[in-house]
């Protein structure tokens, strides 16, 4: 069953409480701290250099947010002066997403493309992906193909920072727990199934909406999977692609990384 279809006529509206103000404030931190430097030396140059460090640093500038869903944060990011592009593999979820964009008038450029296989016109400044679109690459192998584009398309020193959900975090938070919530327009039940042996956790989401000026309600579902990761073997896989890992924290704390962490951000570079 294909993930993010109907589900994505009622993501936002279930997403409503994540924090995407303090994410986006913090990947601005991160992007800040470990930023990328400006092209040097070129503006003296002939014209033809100019407009050469004209474009590496509309490059820089450009941000790839990979996994963007309906593009809260893409449009976030945005507004903080980044030059965006979003990339998801989900059609439905990158329809809402361009629906904003219309309205909000922003300048953002969207790809219907599956983060193992992106393709870019040129190079960017930083990488992200949140909210744990990792964690949908069940094989290490995809991982690395992954890693490995990003390093590619990657301006050098450019940043990549992401996230993804702990094995603790399946295993012993969410996994083999139901999760049911009630509104007036929608409502949802989230049973999960911990596989133990191959570390991925199966989500059957059954969900009941009633679009505007509609009386009764639909009923449609969704089966998505997601593997969890340890820092040690996401931190492998980063080097592995040609990166290096520059800071480890837990998502909640920003703090040290521990055995209960439930989600990790990595930021990297590109050397």
């Amino acid at each position: 069953m294909e993930a993010y279809t109907d589900f994505a006529q009622v993501y936002d509206e279930f997403m409503d409480e994540t924090p995407y103000e303090e994410w986006c404030a913090f990947l601005v931190e991160m992007l800040e701290k470990y930023g990328v430097k400006e092209a040097s030396g070129l503006e003296q140059e002939e014209e033809s250099d100019k407009q050469t460090a004209r474009n590496l640093r509309q490059e820089k500038n450009t941000i790839l947010d990979l996994g963007c869903g309906t593009g809260t944060l893409t449009e976030l990011l945005a507004r903080k002066g980044y030059d965006m592009i979003g990339l998801d593999n989900a059609q439905e979820m990158l329809q809402i997403a361009r629906e904003k964009r219309d309205a909000s008038g922003l300048d953002i450029l969207y790809l219907l493309q599956d983060m193992r296989e992106f393709e870019l016109y040129g190079t960017v400044g930083a990488v992200v992906s949140v909210c744990d679109s990792i964690n949908y690459l069940l094989e290490e192998g995809d991982i690395l193909r992954t890693f490995r584009l990003v390093h590619n398309y990657l301006y050098p020193g450019g940043v990549f920072l992401f996230d993804f959900n702990t094995v603790y975090k399946y295993a012993c938070v969410i996994g083999d727990t139901t999760i049911a919530e009630n509104r007036e327009d929608c409502s949802f039940i989230w049973e999960n199934y911990y596989h133990e042996e191959k570390e991925i956790n199966e989500y059957d989401l059954t969900i009941f909406a009633r679009g505007a000026g509609e009386e009764g309600f639909r009923r449609f579902q969704e089966t998505h999977y997601q593997r969890g990761y340890e820092i040690d073997q996401m931190c492998r896989l980063v080097e592995e692609a040609g990166l290096q890992v520059l800071e480890t924290l837990d998502a909640d704390t920003h703090g040290a990384v521990t055995k209960e962490s439930e989600r990790i951000y990595v930021v990297a570079k590109k050397a």
